[in-house]
């Protein structure tokens, strides 16, 4: 859907609850959008809490959970946001909070527990952060963009 005045882009996504959109406004602010879709997430990833939890299921397993169940929740419309610093971060840190319980402590060699680094993280993931994940999605989705037809309405407005 796009407003009268193309200031105002409108993705909708009809799912179980009825439908959600995804909202950019003309200045680009997609301030509240962000907070929305990590609160979502959040409840995505407490809602299915007892099978991140789980002794019986692999890391693997809760990793392939995390890919499909709660950052697609997260990254909903990410294609279009235009993301500063501060967004960057904050998505960065509720990846990592889920990662952080997916992949557990570590016990040291005097019998502590020591939480995953930042960078044993990356280690561990490859370095496939949620940012990165985003960049790849807008890249797909220019490439969408720039096959279709010239005279597309969506190829027109962007």
């Amino acid at each position: 859907m796009l407003c009268d005045c193309l200031l105002c882009l409108v993705f909708v996504h009809f799912a179980n609850d009825g439908g959600s959109t995804s909202i950019v406004n003309g200045n680009n602010s997609i301030e509240e959008e962000i907070k929305g879709r990590i609160s979502l997430g959040n409840r995505a990833f407490y809602a299915n809490q007892d099978l991140f939890k789980s002794k019986l299921l692999t890391k693997n397993s809760k990793l392939w959970m995390y890919k499909t169940l709660v950052r697609p929740v997260v990254t909903y419309a990410c294609e279009m946001w235009v993301l500063k610093e501060n967004k960057k971060t904050k998505l960065r840190v509720f990846a990592r909070k889920v990662l952080r319980r997916i992949y557990g402590p570590t016990k040291e060699k005097d019998a502590t527990w020591q939480i995953k680094s930042n960078e044993e993280l990356n280690r561990l993931t490859g370095n496939k952060n949620i940012i990165n994940y985003i960049k790849a999605q807008r890249l797909a989705c220019f490439g969408h963009v720039h096959r279709m037809p010239d005279n597309s309405m969506v190829k027109k407005s962007i």
